[in-house]
């Protein structure tokens, strides 16, 4: 049952960019990542990133910047920005991993905002403007892939990747014991473990798998903007993450395709899409605590247990 559903969603993948604007789906794909890096971190380690978006945003701007200026193929310029980031992961997540709950959001979160403001000042981002026209080379040199619906596909198989590694970790007997630390730090200590070596290399497999995102999405759009390093983006993956269901390996997937559905169906209507994602994240927090998986799969197991019983 479960290798069918597998086979429908990959077929259904194939055949979207058909029906579907590839930008949109591209886009989707790349939130879909972003979110399940913040999941790594929220869901299964118990802290909140509030400054989640400045490795999507750096990210960002350092693959547009080797496209554009060294010519490098572009897994290169993707991977060596992904690297970037989990490196920026790493120090942030020294300085920032001996502290927990609001503590831990505002260090991650002061980050943020000095990146932002980093990036602000340089000259080769573009400042307010952003990094424009910045190219889709060909794969490994050799397979142009510059047209649309070709590079869906790129996108939807480097995002296949970026799941897979996220969910090896949280099925391995690493991804294990982070869980242990996140239900009782203390007692996985008493075991002999050391939270904060373990906090840290979470915070760089979640800081480098978010830079993933964000080099793809500049690749995508083919532009970098402040706007992906703002506080706004890592409130959004938040909102995405409360949505799907948090501590849920597809939940943030869910949510992330429903905000960007949202937002590009409410985009007419300017300031509305805020409005709409306030609505939800009240309904969601009022109603669906555990997130719209994270329901579906408790109903599930209920319905399971009533009828073996």
């Amino acid at each position: 049952m479960r290798i069918a559903l597998v086979l429908l969603g990959v077929a259904v993948a194939l055949a979207l960019p058909f029906f579907v604007y590839p930008i949109l789906l591209m886009t989707i794909l790349c939130f879909v990542i972003f979110a399940s890096s913040f999941n790594l971190l929220l869901g299964y380690v118990g802290l909140l990133c509030f400054g989640q978006a400045m490795f999507l945003g750096l990210s960002a701007y350092i693959a547009g910047y080797l496209l554009k200026t060294t010519g490098v193929s572009i897994e290169i310029a993707i991977l060596a920005a992904a690297l970037v980031s989990a490196l920026l992961g790493g120090f942030v997540g020294f300085v920032a991993v001996r502290r927990t709950g609001i503590q831990f959001a505002m260090i991650t979160f002061a980050f943020a905002q000095f990146v932002y403001f980093m990036l602000l000042q340089s000259d080769f981002t573009g400042g307010e403007d952003g990094m424009q026209g910045i190219p889709r080379s060909d794969l490994f040199g050799l397979v142009d892939i510059s047209d649309s619906r070709t590079f869906y596909y790129f996108v939807l198989a480097m995002t296949a990747l970026a799941i897979f590694a996220i969910y090896r970790v949280i099925h391995s007997p690493f991804g294990e014991i982070l869980k242990a630390i996140r239900d009782n730090e203390a007692r996985a200590e008493s075991l002999g473990f050391r939270p904060e070596r373990f906090k840290i290399i979470a915070m760089m497999i979640s800081a480098g798998i978010a830079g993933f995102a964000g080099a793809l999405k500049a690749t995508v759009f083919q532009f970098a903007t402040l706007t992906d390093v703002s506080w706004t983006v890592s409130g959004e993956v938040i909102l995405m993450t409360l949505l799907g269901g948090m501590g849920t390996f597809t939940g943030p997937m869910v949510g992330a395709a429903a905000i960007i559905f949202l937002n590009d169906e409410l985009a007419q209507f300017g300031e509305w899409a805020l409005i709409a994602q306030g609505v939800i994240l009240i309904l969601v927090i009022l109603f669906l605590r555990r997130g719209v998986v994270g329901e579906a799969g408790a109903l599930w197991r209920r319905m399971r247990n009533r009828n073996k019983g």
